[in-house]
C-alpha cells in the first residue's frame, strides 16, 4: 500500500515527463531524426534517468533524512547539526540550501502549467479542430485545481496511486508494442550512443542536453516526500515500475521517431492506435493534475517548514486531515501559485514554448543538493574522504554539465524561475535576519526574563493577584514578553497561575511528545510564574492548548482550565540603525503586515485571547 500511494504522490511529476520530452528535444530542428541523432539522444535520456534518479536520488541522496523526513530543508537542518566552521562555513552552505529551495519555488510554478497544458495539447492530435479549444481547457483544469486546494487531498489522494499505476502501465505498454514491431532502439541502452553523439556533434548535443533534463524534472520529490511513504517504498515503486515504464515508453518514442520522422510533433501521442489517443489524452491529463497536485502540496509544506525553520513569516495553515501531519492548505501560498501559474499559462501559450523556460532552476536545485549531501556524507553519515570524492566526480559532472547545458535557457524564458528563485531567496534570508535583529531589539527593550521576575518579587505593595491562568506567548524564552510588561505596568496585577510560553521549533522534523516540554520555576516556585518551552520539529502541528493539557497532565504546570491567552502584536519602526540595508527593512516590514494572526495559527480559543499592542524598532 505504501508503494502504491508513493507511485500516486510521488512520481507524478516524473512520470508525465514523457509527454514532452523527446518533443522539446528535436523541436528546435538541430536535431535530426536521422539513426544517429536518435539513438544518441534516447541514450541521453536513458542514462540521464539512471544516474540522476536511480543512482543519486535513490542510492544515494536518499540516506540523508532528518527523523525520516527528506527534501532541501531536511538536508539544511542536517547541516546545522553539523558544527561547520571555516572553510566548510555553515552559513554559506545554509545559504545555498536557501537558496536550492528557492529554485524549486521557481520551477514549481512552471510544472503544473506545462504538464497541463502537454496534456490537453493531445486534443489536437485526437481532434485537430479543437486546437483553439487548448487554452481554455487548460485554465479551467487549473481553476478548478487549484480552487478545490482548501478542501483537502485525502478523499482525492486516494485515488491517486491506481490512476498513477494505470498510467505507469499504459506508459510501459506503448512503449513495448512499438518495440515488438521494431525492436532495433534497444541497442540505445548502451551508454556509448551518449557518448558518440556527445563526441561527434558536441555543440548539438549539449543543446540537447538541456531539453533532455525534462525528462528528470521531479526528481526532488522523491526525496521530498520520503517522509510520507519510506526509503522502501520508494525505491521499490521506482525500480519496479515507474523506472521500467518510463525506458520502454522513451525506447518507443526514439523507435516510432526513426520508422516515422514527423512523429517528432508529437511523439507520445502517436504511439497509440487512433482509436485510443481520445482515452489516452483523458488518463493524461488526470495524470497530470495528480503531478501538479502533489507540486502544490510539496510547496504548501515546504512554507510550513521555512516558518518553523524561521525564514518565512507565520502563515495561515489549515489542517485539512486529522490523521495526516503532513496535509495542509496554505491559502496565501495557494492564491500566489494560482496568479502564476495562470500568467505563464497565458504568457507562454504552449508546452513547448514553457519547455524554453524550463531546467535552469531544476538543474541548479540538483547542483546544490549533491554538495549538500556530500559535505552530511562525509562529515555525519562517516564516508571516506576517498569514496567522497568518487561519488562527488560522478554526481557532480552530470549536474554541473546538465545546468551548463541549461544555461541558454536564460534569455528564452529561463529567466522567469530564476527571477522568482531570487526573489524568494531575498525574502527568505531579509526575514530570518530580519527576526534575529528584532529579537535582540526586544531583548534590549523589555529584559531579561529572570531578572524581571526576581524585580516583581520585590515590589511593595505586592501585585494583586487575579483568580485564573494567565498564558503570555513569547518569541524569546530568555526576554520578558512584551505583553507580560505591559499587563503589569498597566493593570499593577498577575493571575493566580502564570504560564510564559516560547514555542522553539529545533533543527530536525519532529519532537516526539515525551520531549515536548520543558519547564522552569524561575527560581521561585511559590510564586506560581513557570516558564514553559514547547519545542517542536519543523514538521510538527503547533497546538498551544494542547501543549498546555500536556504539560499539566505530567503535574509540570498548575491548573490551565480556561486560561487567558495574551499576546503581543508589534508594530514595527524602520530605523536607519545598522544590521540591514534600508530596501531590506522595507521588504522586512511588509513582510511582517502580511504574517497570519497568531490566534489562529497556535489554535488559540478565540474568545479568551487578549491582544496587547507594542512597538519595536528594526
Amino acid at each position: 500500500m505504501l508503494t502504491l500511494g508513493a507511485l500516486g504522490v510521488v512520481f507524478g511529476d516524473i512520470g508525465t515527463s514523457p509527454l514532452y520530452t523527446m518533443q522539446a528535444v528535436f523541436a528546435s530542428g538541430r536535431v535530426s531524426a536521422s539513426a544517429a541523432d536518435v539513438y544518441g539522444v534516447v541514450s541521453l535520456v536513458v542514462w540521464t534517468l539512471t544516474l540522476v534518479v536511480s543512482l543519486k536520488y535513490v542510492t544515494f541522496v536518499m540516506r540523508a533524512d532528518s527523523d525520516g523526513e527528506g527534501g532541501m530543508m531536511a538536508l539544511i537542518a542536517r547541516v546545522h547539526g553539523l558544527g561547520l566552521t571555516g572553510r566548510w562555513s555553515r552559513a554559506v552552505l545554509v545559504a545555498a540550501g536557501l537558496f536550492g529551495v528557492s529554485l524549486f519555488l521557481g520551477d514549481g510554478m512552471i510544472t503544473p502549467a506545462i504538464s497541463v497544458l502537454s496534456a490537453v495539447e493531445g486534443v489536437e492530435i485526437a481532434a485537430p479542430g479543437l486546437k483553439s479549444a487548448v487554452m481554455p481547457i487548460a485554465l479551467v483544469i487549473l481553476t478548478a485545481l487549484f480552487a478545490v486546494q482548501r478542501f483537502g487531498t485525502s478523499m482525492l489522494g486516494r485515488c491517486f496511486g491506481p490512476v498513477m499505476a494505470t498510467w505507469f502501465s499504459v506508459l510501459g505498454l506503448l512503449g513495448a508494442l512499438q518495440l515488438a514491431a521494431h525492436p532495433a532502439i534497444l541497442r540505445a541502452v548502451s551508454p556509448t550512443y551518449a557518448l558518440e553523439f556527445l563526441a561527434r556533434r558536441p555543440g548539438i548535443a549539449f543543446i540537447a542536453l538541456g531539453a533532455v533534463v525534462l525528462a528528470v524534472t521531479g526528481a526532488e520529490a522523491l526525496y521530498a516526500d520520503m517522509g510520507h511513504f519510506g526509503r522502501p517504498a520508494i525505491r521499490r515503486a521506482w525500480f519496479w515500475l515507474v523506472f521500467p515504464a518510463l525506458s520502454l515508453n522513451y525506447l518507443g518514442q526514439g523507435s516510432l521517431i526513426l520508422q516515422t520522422p514527423g512523429a517528432v510533433a508529437s511523439p507520445f501521442y502517436l504511439l497509440a492506435p487512433h482509436w485510443g489517443r481520445t482515452p489516452l489524452v483523458v488518463l493524461a491529463t488526470a495524470a497530470t493534475v495528480i503531478a501538479s497536485q502533489a507540486l502544490i502540496s510539496g510547496t504548501f509544506s515546504l512554507a510550513r517548514e521555512a516558518y518553523h525553520l524561521g525564514y518565512l513569516p507565520r502563515l495561515s495553515i489549515v489542517h485539512t486531515s486529522d490523521d495526516q501531519i503532513g496535509q495542509v492548505y496554505v491559502p496565501a501560498i495557494n492564491t500566489l501559485l494560482f496568479v502564476a501559474v495562470v500568467g505563464i499559462v497565458l504568457g507562454f501559450g504552449s508546452a513547448q514554448h514553457l519547455a524554453s523556460a524550463y531546467g535552469l532552476a531544476v538543474t541548479g536545485t540538483f547542483v546544490i543538493t549533491s554538495v549538500l549531501f556530500l559535505v552530511i556524507a562525509r562529515r555525519s553519515l562517516g564516508w571516506t574522504a576517498r569514496r567522497t570524492a568518487a561519488v562527488a566526480a560522478v554526481l557532480l559532472t552530470v549536474d554541473v554539465t546538465l545546468f551548463a547545458a541549461n544555461l541558454h535557457k536564460l534569455i528564452a524564458g529561463g529567466w522567469l524561475p530564476l527571477s522568482i528563485g531570487l526573489g524568494a531567496f531575498a525574502v527568505m534570508t531579509t526575514w530570518h535576519r530580519g527576526v534575529a535583529i528584532l529579537n535582540a531589539n526586544r531583548a534590549r527593550d523589555t529584559g531579561p526574563l529572570q531578572a524581571y521576575v526576581d524585580a516583581l518579587a520585590t515590589l511593595q505593595p505586592p501585585l494583586l493577584r487575579l483568580r485564573g491562568t494567565a498564558v503570555f506567548l513569547s518569541a524569546d524564552k530568555a526576554a520578558a514578553p512584551l505583553a507580560f510588561r505591559e499587563h503589569v505596568e498597566h493593570l499593577h496585577a498577575l493571575h493566580e497561575v502564570v504560564v510564559i510560553l516560547a514555542v522553539v521549533t529545533e533543527q530536525r522534523a519532529h519532537v516526539p511528545i515525551a520531549e515536548r516540554i520543558v519547564v522552569d520555576s524561575l527560581g521561585r516556585p511559590d510564586d506560581h510564574i513557570v516558564r514553559l518551552t514547547a519545542r517542536y520539529g519543523f514538521k510538527d502541528r503547533v497546538d498551544v492548548p494542547a501543549c498546555l493539557c500536556v504539560a499539566a497532565g505530567h503535574g509540570l504546570v498548575d491548573d490551565v482550565a480556561n486560561p487567558l491567552y495574551f499576546v503581543s502584536r508589534t508594530s514595527l519602526k524602520r530605523t536607519p540603525a545598522p544590521g540591514m540595508r534600508q530596501w531590506r527593512k522595507r521588504l522586512f516590514v511588509l513582510t511582517a503586515r502580511n504574517a497570519a494572526d497568531p490566534v489562529e495559527y497556535f489554535a488559540l480559543p478565540d474568545d479568551r485571547v487578549v491582544i496587547l499592542g507594542a512597538r519595536t524598532s528594526v
